[in-house]
């Protein structure tokens, strides 16, 4: 892979993992490791261009109805699918439609930028990862083997013992943290092709076990705010992203839009970004495509 590469715009496609949560803003919102590769993505390359069309609780067939077909239009240079993890933690999962799905997104996205990222997502270590992990293993095969058949580039969080740390997870037991998400944001950037910046593999140092009062408060606590809801949401049919977007879709227009550094220069960290308008984005979109011709 080429060293140094450059990169001009990001797609980020998926659920929650990819929205961001629960790496959360003072404002409420949520950051997550798209945000962070983005910013440092645009920190390198003046005029790069960013979306996250990522939504919380989405399953395979959502993500591939709703958010694909807009993130091939995008033509990108980059553009990340997570997907299928939401499907495994059900309780009845259709295998073979998530295999299907997730070779449908495949094969559209890969013919439509320079580098499709795939992952095998991390896993919190404990019972609820020993009860489904046989289903994740299935889901990861399959993105080893789509990887390999479209030429794209699989990040192997799963095979990271870092990740698995509870303490790289927030209290629901199921979003990473800010550091978690920091850490994510880093393996992406180095399997791009970037010089490494730090060690996101390093193993956490060891702490000393909390008491089993604590450890069961804690289980009270996650069960009554995190677990009981989400058991909820199961039995109604209802979902964590019902009535919402990915943060770059504009819900009235019918479509994506490009984000952008608000400071005009390149070397510095993205202080915040501004929204470019539909005639920038046109232009922006024709350049790519007539560079990608030449």
């Amino acid at each position: 892979m080429e060293m140094n590469a450059t990169y001009t715009s990001l797609v980020a496609v998926g659920d929650s993992f990819t929205e961001g949560m629960s790496d959360l803003l003072p404002d409420g919102s949520y950051r997550g490791w798209a945000d962070v590769l983005a910013s440092r993505l645009a920190a390198r390359t003046p005029g790069f261009r960013y979306a996250n069309l990522a939504v919380r609780g989405k399953l395979i067939g959502q993500i591939v109805d709703e958010q694909v077909d807009v993130a091939a239009a995008m033509r990108a240079d980059v553009v990340t699918l997570v997907g299928g993890l939401n499907d495994t933690l059900r309780p009845k999962c259709d295998m073979g439609m998530v295999r299907g799905r997730l070779e449908e997104a495949v094969e559209r996205l890969a013919p439509s930028c320079q580098k499709l990222v795939l992952m095998r997502s991390p896993g919190r270590n404990g019972p609820v990862m020993e009860r489904f992990r046989p289903r994740m293993e299935e889901l990861f095969a399959l993105v080893d083997e789509l990887a390999a058949r479209h030429d794209a580039v699989v990040v192997d969080l799963y095979g990271a013992p870092a990740l698995g740390d509870p303490r790289l997870w927030d209290v629901d037991r199921l979003h990473l943290t800010a550091e978690g998400h920091r850490r994510v944001a880093e393996a992406v950037w180095q399997a791009l092709g970037l010089p490494p910046e730090n060690d996101w593999q390093a193993v956490l140092p060891t702490a000393v076990p909390p008491r089993w009062a604590a450890r069961r408060v804690d289980d009270v606590r996650f069960a009554r705010r995190h677990l009981l809801p989400w058991i909820g949401r199961r039995l109604t049919g209802r979902s964590s992203g019902d009535g919402r977007a990915g943060a770059q879709f504009s819900a009235e227009l019918g479509r994506a839009f490009w984000v952008t550094p608000e400071e005009g220069g390149a070397s510095a960290p993205v202080g915040s970004w501004r929204r470019l308008d539909h005639g920038d984005v046109d232009s922006g979109e024709r350049g790519a495509s007539d560079a990608s011709r030449s």
